[in-house]
């Protein structure tokens, strides 16, 4: 059990971010022992094969990263604070650990220390670079193409959460994050096993970092002046299941593409995105999104350059009242 106490200023220390490292990390995690990934399934087995072949027995990664639920060095994953990451540069700062930070985090695993391993012990420079070619391959190949979807549910978690801070406080905020987080006493509390960090005083705030590929687990970095908790964004299960067909119920009273539309928003989309899905121009999509914000069923909300479309929660509970 991780604890973190907060003052009232460390309420607005309170803050998110998003890391292509994290993503990057935790993918290698899940596909080195897929079990209890359901959700995350369909793209294990598209990639899993391939990356193991890739970044297998030999690689850095797979001694810095074992699988199950073990302790994984902090310094793989330094804190990220912007809501656009970028793997190089996030990879820029993993180069710039001190080398007793190093050492001392390898000396904290909890399995053999591999040949690469070893040798990034005795010549961090050259284990910190080696460590930053492996990412950059593992990023490019397997999760860049991925990259746009998921950043759309992420983004759409943050703007969720932010609001809901707005409304309910730290305490709305916190205790809805996980089953394993929860908040009570001005005290948060992390249900971890295997968390080697002491408790963590006030004074230092926290770090949300939604992340897909820690589904369904919580993960944190306490060490440091910026603890991190990643945990995972609100559907991650839909981002690879085969598209559902509208209920005809709800077809038939919203038409059959304003019906198909509000499925395909159980995870955000661009308009552009949303034509591809449903087979109509982007013109028509769009004249069918602003029947559907009208009536409170559709919101906007930009990210970056782009505008997403997120399903409210009027239409979740209409979706979930239709049978079929």
């Amino acid at each position: 059990m991780l604890t973190i106490e907060f003052s009232a200023g460390d309420v607005a220390r309170i803050r998110f971010a998003l890391s292509c490292l994290w993503e990057a990390m935790s993918a290698f995690h899940v596909v080195q022992g897929p079990d209890g990934h359901t959700a995350l399934l369909p793209w294990i087995r598209r990639n899993g094969p391939a990356m193991r072949a890739m970044l297998g027995e030999g690689s850095l990664l797979a001694g810095l990263i074992p699988s199950g639920p073990r302790y994984t060095p902090d310094f793989l994953t330094p804190p990220s604070f912007t809501l656009n990451p970028d793997i190089r540069e996030e990879l820029t700062r993993v180069l710039a650990t001190p080398h007793e930070q190093v050492r001392a985090e390898i000396e904290l695993l909890t399995v053999p220390r591999t040949p690469a391993v070893q040798a990034m012990y005795d010549d961090p420079d050259a284990g910190l670079r080696r460590f930053a070619r492996e990412m950059t391959l593992l990023w490019d190949t397997f999760l860049a193409p991925e990259w746009p979807r998921m950043k759309a549910v992420l983004d759409a978690e943050v703007f969720h959460r932010a609001r809901r801070f707005t409304e309910e406080g730290a305490e709305g905020l916190l205790n809805g994050l996980h089953e394993w987080i929860g908040w009570r006493d001005e005290t948060l509390s992390v249900a971890r096993e295997w968390c080697l960090s002491a408790d963590i005083a006030a004074g230092s705030g926290v770090l949300l970092v939604p992340a897909v590929f820690v589904w369904p687990a919580v993960r944190t970095v306490a060490s440091g002046v910026n603890p991190q908790i990643a945990y995972p964004p609100r559907g991650v299960a839909t981002l690879w299941e085969a598209p559902h067909e509208a209920p005809d119920a709800l077809a038939a009273v919203l038409g059959r593409t304003r019906a198909q539309l509000l499925v395909e928003l159980d995870a955000p989309a661009s308009t552009t995105e949303l034509a591809k899905r449903v087979g109509v121009s982007a013109a028509g999509v769009s004249q069918h999104l602003k029947v559907l914000r009208d009536a409170g069923l559709v919101t906007p909300h930009r990210a970056g350059h782009k505008v997403l479309n997120l399903r409210t929660a009027a239409a979740d509970t209409l979706l979930a009242a239709v049978p079929g």
